[in-house]
């Protein structure tokens, strides 16, 4: 059984900086990759960034260009997800997952999320 583990998430003030972690159980060969998704209150989980398992390839929601950036350490089948030059609009719960693409019904073995708040 797969499973993910977030964390990272906290309260930072806009322009701030946070890093999110995704530690894997194990990795999972049926996927291409992980990716990050975020959810706000009253909102659709929406795709932030994905990484494959090389880390030779990465993509980025428009929203998150040059901000964010997702890297990975195979050695310990963790991602990361560095957050720079945060805004009020990217506080969310963010989720990780297995998979490489922006859709979330590509995606499998979701952890439960971590919380981050960007205040103004």
């Amino acid at each position: 059984q797969v499973r993910m583990v977030e964390s990272g998430g906290g309260l930072v003030q806009a322009g701030g900086s946070l890093r999110l972690s995704c530690a894997a159980s194990t990795r999972t060969f049926s996927y291409d990759g992980m990716g990050w998704f975020r959810q706000a209150p009253g909102k659709e989980r929406e795709f932030v960034a994905a990484i494959t398992w090389s880390g030779r390839s990465t993509r980025y929601a428009d929203s998150v260009k040059g901000r964010f950036t997702i890297s990975r350490d195979n050695a310990n089948d963790t991602v990361y997800l560095q957050m720079n030059n945060l805004k009020p609009e990217d506080t969310a719960v963010y989720y990780c997952a297995a998979g490489y693409s922006d859709y979330v019904f590509d995606y499998a073995y979701w952890g439960p999320g971590t919380q981050v708040t960007v205040s103004s």
